[in-house]
């Protein structure tokens, strides 16, 4: 049986899928892992942008917002992936990490979408 959080953390990453695609992205893979590391999303836009995505859902902002909860750890796994989705697709376009930050509202979610979050 799954905890709250993990839950709240599956419907989150749904919404953020059905947020990106609606903004015009193809999701490739959900939950990408390699070794240690794991991307949430790996949207693209057409062959010319490749995007990373880490889902961040908090059920509040009381202990600090969600976008503030990715480590430099997490960043380096998150590059370490991002190599090998580029090898695995041979992609030549550009690529970009961003941070969906996903808090529960009335029925539905708000989504902050933080382009180029970090490098």
């Amino acid at each position: 049986m799954h905890n709250a959080a993990h839950e709240l953390g599956r419907a989150g990453e749904a919404a953020a899928a059905a947020f990106l695609i609606q903004q015009g992205f193809e999701v490739l893979f959900r939950s990408y892992r390699h070794g240690r590391a794991e991307v949430d999303l790996v949207v693209c836009q057409g062959r010319a942008l490749l995007v990373f995505a880490e889902v961040k859902a908090r059920s509040s902002s009381q202990f600090g917002y969600p976008e503030t909860f990715v480590s430099e750890r997490k960043k380096q796994l998150f590059r370490l992936a991002a190599e090998q989705v580029q090898l695995d697709l041979d992609w030549t376009g550009d690529i970009r990490f961003d941070i969906l930050a996903v808090t529960p509202v009335a029925n539905d979610f708000r989504i902050e979408h933080f382009e180029d979050a970090f490098y």
